[in-house]
């Protein structure tokens, strides 16, 4: 908005500032940090009034998460009401990625919502038909990657390997999709404890906001020897968005949380991660940078593969986090050291930028 009135004064004075990708990210962060740090208590005190038993804890879950009966979900809500502002106030709107990107986060929020409302409304953690949801993910992801094809190309792009690339074609679009499915549910898997989805999610979206800018140069992208995405660079102010409104998220959701962020929150986030990695045709180095995401699906998949065919488990309890949880690890002890994997991973993933 900010950005759109200053083009249509001329950028006149101070306003000058806003030509810049730099400012521009910095203000998406501050205010959204602020903005989710001033709305979070009473958005809270809503929450618990409206929700009364709050998030209802699986039975047959760790021991130790029963404790947490009561605490309020669809803290995601601040999330993206964070978010949202932040965004809508510093981007470009005549951009169209900016919108493909919205359209996902939102969509998929909503998405997250109906799944806690029923879980909440019924105090059951079945929530919205599996299928019910993938459809709905599905048919969000297909026209965003529609609008981010139709003005960035079919390309599939290889880490490691310059100037390298395999045009897919009609069959991109369903690929993308896949990916931005699959990343929103594998953010939404890895949110089954206190600050573990979310400090990760900042990193990758500190890792992209770099890699959104340098896609967006032309002249960094043929130095690096990556795909140039001509308005890429605009996206690093949504990283920036995601990253304020998380950390204000964060500062409520240290353990012992209160406030979870539900399927809302991170459906949403994981969602608006495999939308800029498709805009950036980073969709390969989002499984690297994101590896935490998709240690813990693949995790919920050998489990589930494995149990149907044996009748035995690989793992004590999936997602992975519960079966380090039921080995014994405090679960500080695991929020962390997976916030630490997250981080080397990040850097793993940025170094594809250089090794090509």
């Amino acid at each position: 908005m900010l950005y759109v009135l200053a083009d249509w004064l001329g950028f006149p004075g101070i306003l000058n500032l806003l030509r810049y990708l730099s400012f521009r990210t910095g203000g998406a962060v501050a205010t959204a940090l602020v903005l989710g740090l001033i709305i979070g208590p009473r958005f809270i005190g809503w929450l618990r009034v409206k929700q009364g038993k709050g998030q209802p804890i699986r039975d047959d879950g760790p021991q130790s998460h029963l404790a947490k009966r009561g605490t309020p979900t669809m803290g995601g809500l601040m999330i993206l009401t964070a978010l949202g502002v932040s965004s809508l106030l510093w981007m470009d709107l005549y951009n169209p990625y900016v919108w493909a990107c919205l359209a996902v986060t939102f969509g998929f929020g909503l998405i997250g919502f109906l799944d806690d409302y029923d879980k909440v409304k019924k105090n059951s953690h079945k929530g919205v038909s599996g299928k019910v949801r993938l459809m709905g993910e599905f048919a969000i992801a297909g026209l965003a990657a529609w609008l981010i094809t139709y003005n960035n190309g079919t390309e599939l792009y290889l880490p490691f390997v310059s100037n390298f690339h395999l045009n897919l074609g009609p069959v991109y679009i369903a690929f993308a999709a896949i990916v931005i499915v699959g990343s929103g549910n594998a953010v939404n898997l890895t949110d089954g404890l206190d600050g573990l989805a979310t400090m990760p999610v900042v990193i990758a979206s500190v890792a992209f906001m770099l890699i959104v800018y340098l896609a967006g140069n032309a002249k960094f992208a043929g130095y690096l020897g990556i795909p140039h995405v001509p308005g890429a660079g605009d996206l690093a102010i949504f990283c920036g968005a995601i990253v304020g409104s998380c950390l204000a998220f964060l500062w409520f959701n240290a353990p012992p949380a209160a406030v979870f962020m539900g399927d809302t929150g991170s459906l949403a986030l994981g969602g608006a991660l495999g939308a800029i990695a498709v805009t950036a045709h980073h969709e390969i180095v989002l499984a690297i940078i994101g590896g935490l995401f998709v240690l813990e699906a693949v995790s919920v998949i050998v489990q589930v593969f494995w149990y149907k065919r044996t009748g035995r488990r690989v793992f004590r309890m999936a997602p992975i986090h519960h079966h380090f949880e039921q080995k014994g690890w405090a679960e500080a002890t695991v929020v962390i050291r997976f916030w630490i994997i997250s981080f080397v991973l990040a850097l793993a993933g940025l170094s594809t930028l250089k090794l090509r």
